[in-house]
């Protein structure tokens, strides 16, 4: 049986252009930490490392015996990337000084044994120095407002004003100055206008 995320996990991926409050869970992710403007080649280097990754954690599990992995599942669809950004302390926003952390999200059923066995695996089909940097580990969950925002990168203001407002009215307080997005499709294979990125603030 494949596991498939936009099925089992709609109520964490299936968001609409409304502001709602959900119960994130702890999560298991593989990830790499950024510096700097995501419209740099040293961004997309790390993007695509860790979907090499993905991918090569993906096949070596299909390829074990699902008794040997105490599953029901032979297969899963890859999650799509997260990343949690965090600006500087500067009145202006600027690119090159952002801070990030890059992840895919694994299923529960992946452990730390195929992780490493899989980045192994990677790492001697084509080295990459960037494999050192990936650690595979649990983000813990919580309490969190979230919204679909639809269209340029450049355009979240719009729904991060919402957000705003929405915490504020409601009485809540944003847990950390950072902020999560998720990648529900590819930037180079979609349309700036139709690009779907779940914005999502932990709040206490």
């Amino acid at each position: 049986m494949k596991y498939e995320w936009k099925k089992e996990e709609k109520y964490l991926y299936g968001v609409k252009q409304k502001i709602e409050i959900i119960d994130v869970p702890n999560q298991k992710f593989i990830m790499i930490n950024g510096e700097g403007n995501p419209n740099e080649t040293d961004f997309s280097d790390r993007v695509s490392i860790l979907f090499t990754l993905a991918y090569g954690i993906k096949m070596l599990f299909k390829k074990m015996n699902t008794n040997e992995n105490n599953s029901s599942y032979t297969d899963f669809t890859v999650f799509p990337l997260e990343g949690i950004w965090e600006k500087d302390s500067e009145e202006y926003f600027n690119k090159n000084k952002l801070k990030y952390t890059i992840m895919i999200k694994q299923p529960d059923f992946i452990t730390r044994d195929i992780f490493e066995l899989a980045i192994k695996n990677v790492k001697a089909k084509k080295p990459n120095k960037l494999y050192d940097e990936i650690t595979f580990d649990i983000v813990e969950g919580g309490k969190a407002v979230q919204i679909l925002h639809i269209g340029s990168f450049d355009t979240e203001t719009y729904s991060f004003e919402k957000m705003e407002t929405f915490i504020k009215k409601e009485g809540l307080l944003r847990k950390f100055d950072y902020h999560t997005e998720i990648y529900l499709n590819n930037k180079n294979r979609t349309l700036e206008e139709n690009l779907k990125t779940i914005l999502r603030y932990s709040i206490k």
